[in-house]
């Protein structure tokens, strides 16, 4: 099944202007589709998507640096800050200043957020189960996604 308009792209090597065509649009649609498939099953929780992104991390690692949390993140403290404050106020974090480095935020998960994390372990094969995609696809795509990630940053800091 060949599109004509792929053929012409690769044989010219020019880029096409039309919308459908465009990698970061296609990664934009993806994104906020995926986005909305957990909405439900995070509404269940309490969290939104940002926040369950926070979590994971920290119930992975358990305390760790609002810093190492923004870079696990690939998110700026600017926008950490915020969502750990809405984290701390319904009770699932807690942040304190460390006693080895005045200038370091601890965080970490209250009882409450470690409890959540019992029900949130029935997200990720809700979310396949309702997409339909099986093991074998998210590991191929989030391989191919992370390789993306990889090169775009890469040119991304070639541009600077």
């Amino acid at each position: 099944m060949t599109d004509a308009r792929v053929t012409h792209q690769d044989r010219t090597g020019e880029g096409s202007l039309s919308l459908d065509e465009q990698l970061c649009f296609a990664l934009y649609a993806a994104q906020r589709a995926v986005t909305a498939a957990y909405r439900p099953l995070l509404d269940d929780l309490g969290l939104t998507y940002p926040q369950y992104l926070v979590l994971l991390v920290l119930w992975e690692r358990g305390e760790t640096t609002v810093k190492e949390l923004a870079a696990a993140l690939r998110l700026d403290y600017g926008t950490v800050s915020p969502l750990l404050k809405r984290l701390e106020a319904a009770g699932l974090v807690h942040r304190e200043r460390s006693a080895r480095d005045e200038r370091s935020v601890l965080v970490a998960c209250t009882g409450r957020g470690e409890e959540l994390k019992g029900r949130a372990e029935r997200v990720p094969g809700a979310l396949l189960a309702s997409t339909g995609l099986d093991m074998a696809e998210v590991a191929r795509l989030r391989e191919e996604l992370w390789g993306l990630a990889e090169k775009a940053h890469g040119a991304a800091e070639r541009g600077r």
